[in-house]
Formats: structure tokens, C-alpha cells, sequence
């Protein structure tokens, strides 16, 4: 899972904070094992992005709903006049591609295509945290995709993590475009493409949190922040899924119309 903060600065960074907490307790109350591959702390208690691994029997399944733009609607803790702000983090969930799979691996990418870079990590502020190259930086030239990792004590366990998450990203793009090309669900639930929609806005003033793709509201906002809500959220999008690929099957002439 790839957590950036959006539009709303700072408090961004708050939210996104908020969402890695609430994922980790949900990972604890399903026995997921949640691991913090990437981290970038700003100023205060706030986050600016990060990548988390989650490992565990149903975890790809029921996080793949969580990827979109998260809204928050809430009045920060800096704000005198006591005014909402809204704030935004985009989440990306990608399935894992274990280092075993070697065969999946030759599929996704030929080191033929791969530009690796070696650098010296920095820290905050841009001062070296060490005098060894030890940052990696992973270029798919035929995709575009970079992967830049530091956060590892050495050059080796960087380069590990790079791939591992290169190839999650490369498994990513080629599941979204098999979806595209044998599509037989509802566009609005399943087009893993299109992540640029807002999913569900979480209201502090009112203690509600509402998934707009399936219309449910729950009037528990806390409850989803400590995982419990986030659970229900996420059996009904599932559901959702399961009538809706349901009513694709038993009408496949509407289906061939969209």
C-alpha cells in the first residue's frame, strides 16, 4: 500500500498519518502482519508519504478497495477561527510479487530494461546520513516507472527492496491491463486505472465517514479510525463487487453495451 498526502499541506500530512494507523490496527485485528517499507515524517507528527507491505491470508482482497483519494473534512489544530479545511491522501494498493516467483518476474521485466542508480542517502534537510552509496534507484525504461529507496542500512537490502517493489508496481500495471481487456464488471467499482476519484470523505465535525461508490455511511468515524468500521466498509464494497458481477453474468447483453 503507497500512501501520499494530497491537496490541505500540513494537515495532509495529519491525515495520512490517521490512515496508517487506522490500516495497521485493521492489520492487527486480521493477524496481517503490516511491515513499514518506506517512510517520509514531516515536520510535527505528520507523514508525508509511505509504502507499507501487508502479509496475510485475504489482504490484497480486501485492501484493493482502499485505493482512490481519501478525504478528510475537519478543522485543524493550528486554526484559530475554528474553520474546516479539507484535505486529501491518495492511497495505491498493489499486490505483493513474492521473490520467489521467478518465473512471474521474467515476465513482468528483463534486466535489459532496468536502469539502476546508486547514491548516497539523504536525510532531512538534504544532509548525508552516510558516506557510502547505499541508496538505489530503479528506472523501467519501458514503462517509466522509478523506484527510489534509502530507508535500508545497506546498498543490498535497498536493491532487495527496490525490485520488490518495482515489481509489485509492473504486476500492478499488468493486472490493470488484462481488467481492461476482458472487462465484464461495473465500471465504477473495478477500474483499477482510474484512482483520481474521491472514494469516501471521512467528516470529524459530524462523526461520519461515507463511501461514495456504494452510497454506505457510518455515523462512527472512531470506530473506523480503530479499524472496526473500516472492516464494514470494506465487506460491503466486496459484496457490492459479488452483485455486480453477478448481474453482469445474467445479463450479457447489457454488459456488451458498456
Amino acid at each position: 500500500m503507497e500512501l501520499k498526502s494530497g491537496v490541505g499541506g500540513s494537515e495532509a500530512s495529519l491525515f495520512l498519518a490517521d490512515l496508517l494507523r487506522m490500516y495497521q490496527r485493521l492489520a492487527n485485528t486480521t493477524h496481517w502482519n503490516a511491515t513499514i517499507v518506506a517512510k517520509n515524517d514531516t515536520e510535527g507528527s505528520g507523514i508525508k508519504d509511505a509504502t507499507v507491505e501487508f502479509k496475510g491470508e485475504g489482504a490484497y482482497d480486501a485492501l484493493r478497495w482502499e485505493s482512490g483519494v481519501h478525504r478528510v473534512q475537519r478543522v485543524p489544530a493550528t486554526e484559530t477561527s475554528g474553520r474546516t479545511h479539507t484535505s486529501t491522501v491518495a492511497i495505491v494498493v498493489l499486490p505483493l510479487a513474492e521473490e520467489t516467483e521467478s518465473s512471474q518476474e521474467e515476465e513482468l521485466f528483463s534486466m535489459e530494461d532496468i536502469k539502476l542508480e546508486v547514491m548516497r542517502a539523504r536525510g532531512a534537510g538534504g544532509q548525508h546520513v552516510n558516506k557510502t552509496e547505499s541508496a538505489v534507484r530503479l528506472t523501467h525504461i519501458p514503462s517509466g516507472i522509478t523506484v527510489s529507496m534509502q530507508d535500508e542500512r545497506s546498498q543490498h537490502q535497498n536493491r532487495r527492496r527496490a525490485f520488490q517493489v518495482l515489481r509489485s508496481r509492473l504486476l500492478d500495471l499488468k493486472l490493470t491491463r488484462e481488467m481492461e481487456e476482458r472487462r465484464s464488471v461495473r465500471r465504477n467499482l473495478v477500474r483499477g486505472a482510474d484512482r483520481s476519484e474521491k472514494i469516501r470523505t471521512y467528516n470529524f465535525a459530524q462523526g461520519r465517514v461515507t463511501d461514495h461508490r456504494i452510497g454506505l455511511t457510518l455515523k462512527n468515524l472512531s470506530s473506523v479510525l480503530e479499524g472496526d468500521g473500516l472492516q464494514t466498509f470494506i465487506d460491503a464494497i466486496a459484496k457490492h463487487h459479488e452483485d455486480s458481477l453477478l448481474a453482469d453474468m445474467l445479463d450479457p447483453e447489457e454488459n456488451t453495451k458498456r
